[in-house]
């Protein structure tokens, strides 16, 4: 489970150190509100309005994180002009606002004590225009930063920049200086900050930089953590990228889940597309992708998903597919935003204690703690009409789960075969979501009934110690 934090939008701090112009401090009570674009910047005002969250701040609610997940991803912490700071001034600096390599470690040590991991956001596909290496790029024609960027008149912006953004320059990653500062060597960026405590880096845009650089990133990561865990952000087709990189963010599984629970895809259509998709890309590189709902980059669950039933089915689904489930900030309290910058709102801590979403939240999570195949179990696609059905399987057969979904407005009752020949005809399988409710297999095959907007967890029932037990050489097989 990985929990993500924009940090300046996590935890208030006591007394925020004021910004220095342009940026502009805002009250923690306000949301923000799309601004007006500021030509000279090439940025939107609201770019430069901050809300001074803090890494201690952080740190005072890793109890809040450590119940929810194990690994904690931040967004971007290294100087920058805006408060996303995906425009970096200086990979290897920590943006002031929000401490320093001091306050970062103490965040990891204290991440490591709890047993979770800490997750860095590594921009390395372009920097700030405010960037000095940049500014010395465009004023000195002899600078050796020059050859870090693509600089030509012939560009919008007069150097090659990410979608044509002013303020974000591509930078020329294949450059000798360029990757012995990003990740080559021990006193890169990546190497440098996975040996003072961070256990890995999520990729920005990494569909952007190409298969062979999120290769040699990863490569660069494991001299220095062998451990480490590269994830990019990838939102193609996951097939191929999984050869270089330990994962994606399966934006791709996003939109058919999301799809499927507003009605746009039908249930055996989703199941057909899911099959193909386990078998593109292959439960290994799945299981060790992030599955994501939303981000900073999306509408929140609550504004793409309004009714509470679409997001506990939505939920269920993330937490019973393969791979890490990622909750954004806030997400546990049903925060709102149609996109950037009301996604990005300040955590309301106040709705916190005893919110209907969080306790929900939290019954599926301690399921996927007491369920391993949900964890890190293969999957297997069963053939349903009006309901989606899955298996998530182990080399053990009592770990099974069989996860049933049934989006639609009517209740559904449908036999599926279960493609596993250890479930033993005549045995029963319990719903783990409402103890007490039981099915029984029938010769490979299971008659089930899922109420309208409902989901089912099934798990083999095992016989008394002392009981017949048709499982008992199997089990000992």
């Amino acid at each position: 489970m990985v929990y993500q934090v924009f940090p300046d939008r996590f935890a208030p701090p006591d007394a925020p150190p004021p910004p220095a112009p342009p940026r502009r401090a805002r009250p923690w009570s306000k949301t923000p509100r799309k601004g007006r674009y500021l030509p000279s910047a090439g940025v939107w005002s609201h770019e430069l309005h901050v809300w001074g969250g803090t890494l201690t701040g952080v740190r005072a609610h890793l109890d809040h994180v450590a119940a929810l997940a194990d690994v904690l991803y931040l967004n971007p912490i290294h100087d920058a002009l805006t408060n996303h700071r995906y425009d970096a001034r200086d990979w290897t600096r920590v943006d002031p606002l929000l401490g320093t390599r001091d306050d970062v470690v103490a965040l990891a040590e204290d991440l490591h004590r709890r047993g979770l991991r800490l997750m860095l956001d590594g921009v390395f596909n372009h920097l700030g225009r405010t960037a000095p290496a940049f500014q010395r790029a465009l004023t000195h024609p002899d600078a050796p930063e020059r050859a870090w960027f693509d600089l030509d008149a012939r560009y919008t912006h007069g150097a090659r920049s990410w979608f044509d953004v002013f303020n974000l320059p591509e930078v020329r990653l294949e450059h000798p200086a360029v990757r012995k500062l990003a990740f080559e060597g021990p006193d890169s960026v990546v190497q440098r900050w996975l040996r003072e405590g961070a256990d890995g880096w999520r990729l920005d845009v990494a569909h952007d930089l190409g298969p062979a650089l999120c290769a040699a990133i990863r490569q660069g990561a494991r001299a220095a953590k062998p451990d480490a865990w590269v994830v990019g952000e990838v939102w193609n087709d996951p097939r191929g990228w999984l050869d270089t990189l330990d994962g994606v963010l399966n934006m791709h599984l996003r939109v058919l889940l999301l799809e499927l629970v507003d009605g746009t895809l039908a249930p055996a259509r989703f199941g057909r597309l899911l099959e193909r998709h386990l078998a593109d890309a292959g439960i290994e590189g799945l299981l060790r992708s992030w599955l994501v709902l939303d981000n900073h980059d999306t509408p929140r669950l609550a504004s793409r998903l309004p009714k509470p039933w679409q997001r506990r089915l939505a939920q269920t689904l993330q937490l019973a597919l393969p791979g890490s489930p990622v909750l954004y900030y806030g997400v546990e309290i049903g925060m709102t935003g149609d996109g950037d910058p009301t996604n990005r709102a300040p955590m309301r801590w106040d709705e916190v204690p005893g919110h209907p979403e969080l306790e929900r939240l939290r019954t599926l999570l301690d399921l996927r703690r007491r369920l391993p195949a949900l964890r890190f179990g293969d999957a297997t696609v069963l053939d349903g009409e009006g309901l989606v059905a899955f298996t998530r399987h182990t080399d053990r057969v009592e770990e099974t789960v069989l996860v049933l979904v049934n989006p639609g407005p009517e209740p559904v009752t449908e036999r599926l075969a279960l493609r596993d020949p250890r479930l033993m005809s005549g045995s029963p399988l319990e719903d783990a979501l409402h103890p007490g409710e039981t099915v029984h297999v029938d010769a490979g095959t299971v008659r089930v009934s899922v109420p309208a907007r409902g989901a089912r967890l099934l798990t083999p029932r095992m016989p008394p110690a002392w009981g017949y037990d048709p499982y008992r050489r199997l089990l000992q097989d």
